[in-house]
């Protein structure tokens, strides 16, 4: 006689198979598996309260993930696999709001635990850094890098932008905010301004289509891994691991707050709803260990691109322009 157990099922559950001789040695007692969840139910219900597809991806995969390695049907199995495993709080916490969703779906109740993070702050890379990866990618991904550097955009915003969302003159950008966040304006620089307009040329791309198309934004990122760890292994530059794609936001966020020393400007630029959000991706820099860079501007021309180059004024002096930058 054989005797199989499956996971979630207690000692007492359990399928008597008969004997060769065809008959069962004791009355069969035939329990079925619990049921496992229905993701498509799940998705459908995510759907219907207006949950971003992002989301819905992240927790069709988290539910797989616990569906794989505990009863999902018990809430105290559960939150025993979440508490016992060796990972960081802020993971569990995912875990906790994904079985919650579920939770929610089923139109059921649930004793929620609270898992508290423990708030870490990531330092924005160095320009030379974003700088080099931008050098070394196919022209596509260089724009899509550019653009990102100049907009401090979410990698799922800057797939959301149209032609007509860009002034192909001035390089005022209108980006619609992801995350429920606010829309707002940004500025391109020059050079990145000069190769989109070229792109949108030899694509033939029309005011209402999307300027980059085919791939999404977990696509993009997965390609910006790709190229940034090449790198880092052909030119023998570790570092270049250590830059995220969400680092050009946060680079962003620190030059821009380091030029204005304006915490609400670099909110609004970022599109945060709250200015805590904003703290937490600015790096101070240490201005005694700055390396800068002079400019010199003698011309209207000079001065203007001086400006564009976010350029800050030191002095006039001799019929010149005196500015500076980080180098």
């Amino acid at each position: 006689m054989l005797v199989w157990l499956f996971r979630g099922l207690s000692v007492s559950q359990f399928f008597i198979f008969p004997n060769q001789t065809g008959t069962a040695t004791s009355s069969p007692v035939i329990t079925s598996l619990p049921p496992l969840i229905n993701i498509s139910k799940v998705e459908e219900w995510m759907k219907s309260n207006a949950y971003e597809p992002t989301t819905i991806k992240q927790t069709k995969k988290r539910l797989r993930y616990l569906m794989s390695n505990c009863n999902t049907n018990n809430p105290e199995e559960v939150k025993r696999f979440i508490s016992n495993k060796s990972c960081s709080n802020a993971y569990k916490e995912c875990l906790i709001e994904t079985y919650d969703i579920y939770i929610q779906s089923k139109h059921k109740r649930w004793d929620k635990p609270f898992y508290s993070r423990y708030d870490k702050k990531r330092k924005a890379p160095k320009e030379q850094l974003i700088d080099f990866i931008i050098q070394h990618a196919k022209p596509v991904t260089r724009l899509k890098l550019m653009v990102e550097k100049d907009l401090g955009t979410r990698p799922i915003e800057l797939f959301w932008l149209k032609v007509g969302d860009i002034d192909l003159t001035t390089g005022n950008v209108s980006i619609t905010g992801a995350k429920h966040t606010i829309g707002r304006e940004g500025k391109l620089n020059a050079n990145t301004l000069t190769l989109l307009k070229l792109y949108i040329e030899q694509n033939n791309l029309r005011i209402y289509d999307q300027i980059f198309k085919g791939k999404n934004a977990d696509n993009f990122a997965e390609n910006y891994r790709h190229l940034r760890n090449s790198l880092a292994k052909k030119y023998s530059m570790p570092e270049l691991k250590q830059v995220q794609l969400y680092d050009f936001r946060r680079f962003k966020a620190s030059k821009e707050y380091h030029l204005s020393r304006n915490l609400l400007l670099v909110k609004q630029l970022l599109g945060h709803k709250h200015i805590v959000q904003t703290e937490k991706y600015i790096s101070l820099f240490d201005e005694a260990n700055i390396a800068w860079v002079p400019i010199v501007a003698g011309t209207d021309e000079e001065i203007k691109q001086a400006i564009q180059d976010d350029c800050i004024l030191v002095c006039q002096a001799n019929g010149k322009t005196y500015f500076k930058k980080p180098a």
